[in-house]
């Protein structure tokens, strides 16, 4: 009897101390990456290059991830984030080029993205295919749609004698000597956690990606739900887009799908913040954050870009294994 209450006395803290440590682990790492790179890495620690990583690095592979944290919290996923950011691109650039004020571009972009979410959330809500398979098909079929729109997959170029100075403010513009792009990000990041953490909204996302037949037998509409969401999916990533054809002034057909392995990757990296194992847009964020400081320690490193693959991938399984690993451990004990 004392031994067994001495042994569930044993258990308590050692549980607790496993949560805690597969909880962290994301910030163990990204602590530990950060102090490694600037030991070893010249110019890492400059205040140009920090500045560098957040604006090139992170703010827009934060939005595609904080998109892809949605489409991942109602169970399913999205393959044609890239796809939502090159229509928005090419509406925004097609507007400007015929002569429409860049707020009507603006908008015209954001409706442009907005499609591809619509037309997953037909596949998906409205016919019942699988979101994987759904947004795959999405991915293939706007691959071919922009060879198609650019005689083969050729460059938009905006001339340079005629591009609207309000063109540049997204990508180029700051407040308060901070870019728009970070303060933009800012924005997205704190809307999107209110969302999908305080709102009704959010909650039945997360329901449905938990639970489905819960959803269904609580009366909600689990096919409204999974339209709503991968429309807003596509929304966020829309503004991807904007935001990168307003630094470059170019599209470029399928540049977006460039986001779209690293925001899988950060979206799960950012479920071992979650004592549940669930996405959240504070573990996308730290996931995001720290792919941007890898990719920036390997070059400023002088790696060959293929070792600075290995060494993501590598990072990215250790973080979920010592997360996850840890989570099994307390849920077996």
């Amino acid at each position: 009897m004392a031994a067994s209450a001495q042994s569930t006395h044993a258990v308590g803290p050692s549980r607790k101390l496993s949560g805690t440590i597969g909880r962290y682990a994301l910030v163990a790492a990204l602590v530990l990456v950060f102090a490694l790179f600037a030991s070893i890495a010249p110019g890492f620690l400059s205040g140009a290059n920090l500045l560098s990583v957040l604006v090139n690095n992170v703010a827009l592979l934060a939005i595609a991830a904080v998109a892809m944290t949605f489409a991942v919290s109602a169970g399913g996923i999205d393959l044609s984030v890239g796809t939502a950011i090159d229509f928005a691109s090419f509406a925004f650039v097609s507007l400007v080029l015929a002569g429409q004020p860049v707020l009507l571009a603006i908008v015209g972009g954001l409706a442009g993205g907005a499609m591809v979410g619509l037309f997953n959330a037909i596949l998906i809500a409205g016919i019942g295919i699988s979101p994987f398979l759904a947004t795959l098909g999405t991915l293939f079929v706007g691959r071919s749609v922009q060879q198609l729109l650019t005689n083969g997959g050729n460059p938009v170029y905006l001339p340079p004698n005629s591009v609207p100075d309000a063109f540049r403010v997204l990508g180029h513009g700051t407040i308060a000597d901070i870019p728009l792009p970070i303060l933009v990000t800012l924005v997205i990041l704190a809307a999107s956690w209110i969302v999908l953490a305080r709102t009704a909204f959010g909650r039945s996302v997360i329901a449905a990606g938990m639970q489905a037949s819960v959803v269904r037998y609580s009366g909600l509409s689990l096919p409204r739900i999974n339209a709503v969401t991968y429309i807003l999916v596509s929304l966020i990533a829309a503004v991807v887009g904007l935001i990168l054809t307003s630094t470059v002034t170019v599209y470029i057909p399928s540049s977006g799908n460039a986001f779209l392995l690293n925001a899988i990757g950060a979206t799960f990296i950012g479920t071992t913040f979650d004592r549940h194992g669930r996405p959240n847009i504070p573990g996308t964020a730290l996931g995001v954050l720290l792919l941007g400081i890898v990719a920036n320690g390997l070059l400023l490193s002088g790696l060959n870009f293929y070792w600075q693959q290995v060494g993501t991938g590598l990072l990215i399984f250790s973080v979920l294994a010592i997360g996850f690993g840890q989570r099994e451990n307390v849920t077996r004990a």
